[in-house]
């Protein structure tokens, strides 16, 4: 029970940095729309460093090499208990809870690189909060509404019931090939409404206020800074 009590203390918002990044690309079906229509056929994995983590209200700093600085609302899973090779319907009692992470990229040097690790993981590029909502309260989120909003304006405006790949099936996945601790991280993908879509690119700039907000866990604000 002390245990217990101890892993809960430290996935306080306040304190919890995660022990690793698990991110799904092109998982939902919107986005993958608003792109290329190349329908992934398995879940397409990439990683952030733990260093761009930061809180809800501190500053997303926009590095002066980056050209094309995008937001992603996404829904997170923080994993609660050991997981390694475990099937679908076992996934649930692997969960801690749930937040909402913002991932920030870099889409020029996404673009320009032959992987995504840089262009997703400079400092402030993991905004996570404001909450954990654990799993007993929130279930499989099958129909689950998710925003995002720059300056006040609607950007992002999808569901969960949208993913290709849903959150269970996607920790089963991946616990085949990746041992998940408790306190790691799985960032689930976004819905179509990205800035470097649009018919005329709406990307992020210092002064910029963006919120991601997630139905059931609340929203987290964050404003882009220059350097």
């Amino acid at each position: 029970m002390d245990h217990l009590k101890d892993f809960k203390k430290s996935m306080d918002m306040g304190t919890y940095i995660p022990g690793k990044i698990i991110c799904v690309g092109m998982n939902y079906r919107s986005h993958v729309e608003e792109q290329d229509g190349r329908f992934p056929s398995k879940p397409v994995l990439f990683a952030k460093a733990i260093s761009c983590i930061i809180k809800d209200g501190e500053n997303i700093i926009y590095p002066p090499e980056v050209m094309e600085l995008d937001y992603e609302v996404e829904l997170a899973a923080v994993i609660g208990k050991r997981i390694k090779d475990v099937k679908r319907d076992d996934v649930p009692e692997h969960i801690y809870g749930y937040t909402i992470m913002n991932d920030i990229t870099a889409r020029d040097i996404q673009k320009n690189e032959s992987q995504w690790y840089r262009a997703k993981s400079f400092d402030t590029f993991g905004p996570i909060g404001p909450v954990i909502i654990e799993q007993k309260e929130f279930c499989e989120p099958l129909n689950t509404s998710l925003r995002s909003y720059v300056n006040g304006e609607l950007r992002q405006d999808g569901n969960t019931s949208d993913m290709i790949f849903k959150v269970y099936e996607l920790i089963s996945y991946i616990s085949r090939s990746i041992t998940l601790y408790p306190g790691d991280l799985i960032s689930t993908g976004t819905p179509s409404g990205v800035g470097v879509f649009m018919k005329e690119k709406k990307l992020l700039k210092p002064g910029d206020e963006v919120i991601c907000e997630i139905e059931k866990i609340g929203k987290i604000t964050n404003k882009v800074i220059g350097i």
